[in-house]
């Protein structure tokens, strides 16, 4: 049992390092680079960022420095 909360741990962990690692280069990258009116100008302009640029054209280690979408797009042909 404990063999099992130590793998659970261990992969909490990683995730929890990819999800910090997001944030700071959205923050580095976009939010602390912008002053936003409001909200919905935020929202959408995250969303862009996150669609247009993180997720297109950003190579990340994580994935064998492809982008998510080559990496989404390879998976997807094999299924």
């Amino acid at each position: 049992m404990a063999k099992n909360i130590d793998t659970t741990l261990a992969i909490k962990a990683l995730d929890n390092a990819c999800i910090e690692s997001f944030h700071s280069v959205l923050k580095k990258e976009e939010v602390n680079l912008v002053k936003y009116f409001d909200f919905d100008v935020a929202r959408l302009t995250t969303f862009e960022y996150i669609e247009s640029w993180y997720n297109r054209e950003s190579i990340h280690s994580s994935l064998g420095y492809i982008t998510p979408q080559e990496w989404e797009d390879k998976f997807k042909s094999v299924a």
